[in-house]
Order: structure tokens, then C-alpha cells, then sequence
């Protein structure tokens, strides 16, 4: 691909066509082109569709089938109208004949749903056009999940069905087994309308129109300022700003690759420019966005169906993704800190630095974000109430602030943005709902089940190992929210048969299903920041997976001891989990860089790597044995240091 043919490095200033980028590597930038009016009707028609889900999460009281089939039926009308059938060149203002079928088709099977939804549940059967109508459902949603979304999610559907239709039945009549199959995958709450789609029309729809809002009031610069101002001036600056900034934008981001793009922009440049390596540039940027996907509050929206899932309060959810969190973005900061030291690379001059000053003068623009963690954790209105709120609020800080001001004009542009962010979500939600259905109803998990634990030999490692490589595969390419959905369906059950805590065995899936996006051979958000940087593709997702090795180790140390997730311990033990945790993972970065007071021999990594891995899992005599290796390390470098000294005087 011409994209990744290897090309003279951009000057920092230089243009950069940042719309090629996430058009290449982010399916929901591949929007129809619409100009003049048709583009204000459109996004009078999106911003009706936000003000819609608004209204039925907040107020209406009407039965599930009839709430999220109207839902899914909005989102077959506007999801045709916005995201055209491929790539490429297209007519402005145009819509060929076969979307406007698509459309009419596809809202239409849900919207008979809707308009018949009590006379359908109060009857087990089925009849031959509803069979038909459903059929129309799917197809036409499975067409808007691939324009929308991609093809992984849905092979992995593809496959399921075929199976569903030809092993997943002992009837010998293939039209029984088609009307079964609709019924239970379009017109129960076992398929589509399953938990997935609940979640993401009751609260996942609000989180995104409130990070539509919230990005108008120029958070997302903010972010970037601030963590300039914090560490921009130390060795290797400009990396420490892109981990700092991600993590920030990553509590309101949904996409490791938006993420990678939008902050990618300005500190991929700074960093080529400082001295980094064009890989590394880009593997620290895409390493710390993806991060952003585990970063609590938001998470990617995932955290929300998690708790929905494993049934505890949302914000025990948030609490217990703290400390992996931390982990994560400590092992990027420390490794790109080590190799700023070992490449003696500057940080950003005075003039380069913004003021911290005037920054901090803006930081009522974090007052939504802050008042709605604190209300979902002390208030007893819903989630969606929370948003609701946290949603006026942003409006008014953004009243302080002439250049980000929240006009009437912007306040339909949000709504419009939030509309159309909702249809990636809702068309994957769906898709996986599919994926869970057809597991629930032909017994799959089960086999699924039998079969890990057969090549585990029950012993919990393997299986650990065994569903870390199904979770990577199953999320290559899929969006954070959706590919929670396929793991927690397919994967996550092994996990809790095998033993492992509920809540661990989620939180270990989700984990490996969002490091897909870095882990070759479909690491779109490295790929992404490849393209930004002009640097090799596979080079970077390696050095992404490096940078990212806690998100490889954590998940196995809490799944085998939840004491990390704060399970069953005292304040006590969570202060010292806390401390030997973080002191583990520098013990590891620092092996995996072979850089600590000065490059490391292999031995000192191998010590150095072990020492870590002790003390990140829980437990006394792990902590002090690490405790000693990590500190035998240290005492070689520090008398090598004093030997190079000696010698130099």
C-alpha cells in the first residue's frame, strides 16, 4: 500500500492530510459527502435522532421491544444516509438507489417490529413474512455493520450463523431451522435486542453526545496544553506529553484510533523532532490511545455494559480499573522516558512551553467530567441522568471560554456528532448480539468451554494463555464497545468455569480485546500512527506491543490473584499492592529497554524482568524476593556508574 511505502520524514510544519489517515484506518471517517442544504437536513435529521434517544432514556416509560426497535430502525435510516457502500471518490450530495432500498428496507423490518411489538411477544410462533421481514433485518444490518464497522466482526457472525443453520439443529427441515433462527436472533431478546443493543440505547447513547458537547469546549487542546506544560521541559518531552494527553482524552475517547490521529497530529512531529525514532514516535502515541480505551471513567463505553454484564454498580467498575490503569500508562511513561535518557534526547525549550498559568485559569472545562463521576458514584438517579446533567453542564463552561463557546449553531452540530458517533456503536451492539445469540441458543460456549479445557489440562494458566490468543483474534479490527460484547459472550464464561473471579474474568477479555488494536498483524491504531510518521508499519505495532507490556501482564496477575482489582483486601494491602505494582513495572520496562543508569547486560535485564514480575503479582514472598532482585540491579548500576566515574577521572 502506498500509505506505507517507506518516505522522506515531513518537516514538523508540514501540511498533514490527517482526514487520509483516519479514513484509511477508522471506518466510522468514511462518511458520504453532503454540502449546502442536504447537509443541514441530514444533521437536522442526526440531531433529531439524538434528542430522540434523549427523551426515551430520560422520560419514556414504553415496553423494551417497542424502545429499542424504534432505536435500531433510526439507526438503519441514518446509517444509510451517512456511510456510503465503499471507499474512495464520491458525488457530492448523492445517494445511489441501492442505499436508498437499503434504507427503506432496513428501517422498515425494524419499524413493523416496533408498530407490532405486543401482538409478536404475545405469541411464541412466527409467520412466513415476518420470517422474511426479519431476514431483511439482519442482511441490511449486517451491510451497515460492514460499512460502518468492518469485515472481522462479521466473519465471526458469518461463521456462527452457518453453523447455527446446518450443525446447530437436529431438525431435518432447513426452513425450520431459518424461522427458529430469526426468531430468536431478530424478534427475541436473545439476538439483536439482546443486552448489548439495552445498554448502548440506554446509556452508551448519552456518554457519546455528552463527549460530543464535551469536545466543543476545547477539552481535547486543553489535555494537550496541560500535559506540555506538566512534563514537556523533561529529557524526551514531547513522547511524556503524548502518554499524559492520552491518558486524559482517553476518559472521554471511544477510539484508540481517533485518539492516535487527533493527538498523534501534533506529538508524533514534536518527537521525530526531539529525536525519536519515526517507530517510536508513533508506537508511544498509539500506545498510550489505545490505553485510553481502559482508562477509567468512560472506558470506551465498555465499562458500562461490564457492569450491566457481571451486575455490580457501574462505579465499583470505575474503582477496580484504577490501579490497572495506572499500570499501564506507568510501563509507556517509564519506557519512553528510559529511551528519551539512553538516546540522550532534550525536552522542549522555555519559549516551546506553554504557560501553566493561564492553563490553570481553564480548568472549570473539567467540571462536567468531574461532576459526572461524582454522580455516578454518590447519586441514586441512573447513569443516563448523570450525562444529562454533566451535558448542561458543558454548555455552561463553555460560555466562559469566546473561542469554544457552545452556540445554538454548535449545540445541533453536537447533537449531530453524538447521532451519528451512536451508529458504528449500535451496529456493532447488534452484530454482537448475533454472536452472543447464536453461542446461547446452539451451546457453543460450552464446546468452546470443553475444548480450552482439554488443552489446558485444567491447569488455569493455559487457559489464561489459550483465551488471551482468542481475544486478540476475535478483536482484530473491532470496535472497543463491540468487541467487549463478543468477549464477554465468548470468552469470558471459560474464565469463570475455570475459576476465576466474574469481574476479573471480564476485566482479563477486555484487556486482551483492546491490545488487538496494537498487536499485528491488524493494529490499526499503530498502522495509524505509522501513517502520521512516516514510519514502518510492522516496526511500529512491535514497538507498540513493547511499549504496551502491561496490558500483556497485569491481566494475568489479576485473574489469578483479583487482589489488584482491590478483591477481598484490606486498605493496608491495596497501599502496598499499589507501591510493589508500580515498582514491578519499571523493573520491567527497564529490562525490556536494557536501559537503567546506563545500558544493561543481558543478565541484569533477566534479573531486572524477574524481579518485576514478582513483585507485580500479589503476595509477601513474591514482593520481597522482587523487592531484592529489582535492588540487586540497582546496586550493580550504581556501582558500575561509580566505576565509569572513577575511570573517567
Amino acid at each position: 500500500m502506498a500509505l506505507f511505502k517507506k518516505k522522506a520524514a515531513p518537516e514538523v510544519n508540514e501540511p498533514m492530510d490527517l482526514d487520509s489517515v483516519m479514513k484509511k484506518f477508522d471506518r466510522e471517517s468514511n462518511t458520504r459527502i453532503w454540502e449546502g442544504v442536504p447537509k443541514i437536513i441530514v444533521n437536522c435529521i442526526l440531531a433529531t435522532f439524538s434528542v430522540f434517544c434523549i427523551y426515551v432514556t430520560l422520560f419514556a416509560t414504553w415496553l423494551d421491544e417497542i424502545r429499542l426497535t424504534s432505536f435500531m430502525a433510526f439507526i438503519m435510516f441514518i446509517g444509510f444516509l451517512v456511510f456510503p457502500a465503499k471507499k474512495g471518490k464520491q458525488k457530492t450530495n448523492y445517494m445511489p438507489w441501492y442505499d436508498i432500498l437499503l434504507m427503506t428496507a432496513g428501517t422498515g423490518s425494524f419499524l413493523y417490529y416496533t408498530v407490532n411489538a405486543t401482538e409478536i411477544v404475545s405469541r411464541f410462533k412466527i409467520s412466513s413474512i415476518e420470517v422474511v421481514i426479519g431476514i431483511v433485518g439482519i442482511l441490511c444490518l449486517a451491510e451497515l455493520c460492514r460499512r460502518s464497522v468492518g469485515l472481522p466482526i462479521l466473519c465471526v457472525a458469518g461463521a456462527l450463523l452457518v453453523y447455527a443453520l446446518i450443525w446447530g439443529s437436529t431438525n431435518p427441515d432447513i426452513f425450520a431451522r431459518i424461522t427458529e433462527n430469526v426468531r430468536v436472533l431478530f424478534y427475541s431478546k436473545e439476538g439483536i435486542l439482546s443486552t448489548p443493543i439495552n445498554v448502548c440505547s440506554k446509556y452508551i447513547v448519552m456518554f457519546i453526545i455528552f463527549g460530543a458537547f464535551l469536545e466543543r469546549t476545547g477539552i481535547a487542546d486543553f489535555f494537550i496544553q496541560i500535559a506540555n506544560a506538566l512534563v514537556g521541559r523533561f529529557s524526551g518531552g514531547p513522547a511524556k506529553v503524548a502518554v499524559v494527553a492520552s491518558a486524559l482524552e482517553g476518559m472521554v475517547s471511544g477510539s484508540s484510533v481517533a485518539n492516535t490521529v487527533g493527538s498523534g497530529a501534533v506529538t508524533i512531529p514534536l518527537m521525530k523532532k526531539t529525536g525519536y525514532k519515526p517507530e517510536f514516535a508513533a508506537a508511544a502515541e498509539a500506545s498510550a490511545s489505545t490505553g485510553g480505551q481502559i482508562m477509567p471513567p468512560i472506558m470506551g463505553a465498555a465499562a458500562f455494559l461490564m457492569a450491566e454484564t457481571v451486575g455490580v454498580p457501574y462505579s465499583n467498575i470505575v474503582v477496580k480499573a484504577i490501579l490497572p490503569a495506572v499500570l499501564y500508562f506507568a510501563g509507556v511513561f517509564i519506557t519512553v522516558h528510559l529511551e528519551a535518557k539512553k538516546e540522550g534526547l532534550r525536552g522542549l525549550t522555555k519559549e516551546e512551553l506553554p504557560r501553566l498559568k493561564p492553563l490553570l485559569k481553564k480548568t472549570y472545562l473539567l467540571l462536567p467530567l468531574i461532576l459526572l463521576v461524582y454522580l455516578v458514584g454518590t447519586s441514586k438517579r441512573s447513569i443516563a441522568y448523570a450525562a444529562a446533567i454533566a451535558i448542561v453542564v458543558a454548555i455552561v463552561v463553555s460560555l466562559f471560554n469566546k473561542e469554544h463557546r457552545i452556540t445554538p449553531k454548535r449545540i445541533l452540530e453536537a447533537l449531530a456528532a453524538g447521532g451519528q458517533g451512536m451508529i458504528t456503536v449500535a451496529s456493532a451492539c447488534g452484530v454482537a448480539g448475533i454472536v452472543a445469540g447464536i453461542i446461547g441458543v446452539t451451546g457453543l460456549a460450552y464446546m468452546l468451554f470443553n475444548g480450552i479445557v482439554a488443552l489446558a489440562g485444567n491447569q488455569v494458566i493455559v487457559a489464561l494463555f489459550l483465551t488471551m490468543l482468542c481475544c486478540i483474534i476475535l478483536g482484530m479490527g473491532v470496535p472497543t464497545t463491540a468487541n467487549y460484547c463478543i468477549m464477554a459472550a465468548t470468552c469470558a464464561p471459560i474464565l469463570v468455569q475455570m475459576g476465576v473471579p466474574m469481574i476479573a474474568a471480564h476485566f482479563f477479555v477486555f484487556y486482551f480485546g483492546i491490545v488487538a488494536d496494537l498487536t499485528p498483524p491488524v493494529a490499526l491504531a499503530a498502522y495509524a500512527g505509522a501513517a502520521i510518521a512516516q514510519a514502518n508499519p510492522m516496526k511500529t505495532a512491535l514497538t507498540s506491543t513493547k511499549l504496551a507490556i502491561g496490558a500483556f501482564i497485569v491481566p494475568y496477575v489479576f485473574a489469578l490473584n483479583p487482589a489488584m482489582l482491590f478483591i477481598d483486601t484490606s486498605i493496608g494491602e491495596v497501599i502496598l499492592i499499589c507501591i510493589t505494582s508500580l515498582i514491578g513495572i519499571f523493573g520491567v520496562s527497564t529490562s525490556l529497554e536494557g536501559y537503567f543508569m546506563h545500558r544493561m547486560t543481558w543478565y541484569e535485564r533477566i534479573i531486572s524482568a524477574v524481579g518485576g514480575l514478582l513483585l507485580i503479582y500479589p503476595g509477601l514472598l513474591t514482593d520481597v524476593i522482587g523487592l531484592a532482585l529489582v535492588g540487586t540491579v540497582l546496586v550493580i548500576e550504581l556501582l558500575t556508574k561509580k566505576k565509569y566515574r572513577t575511570l573517567a577521572q
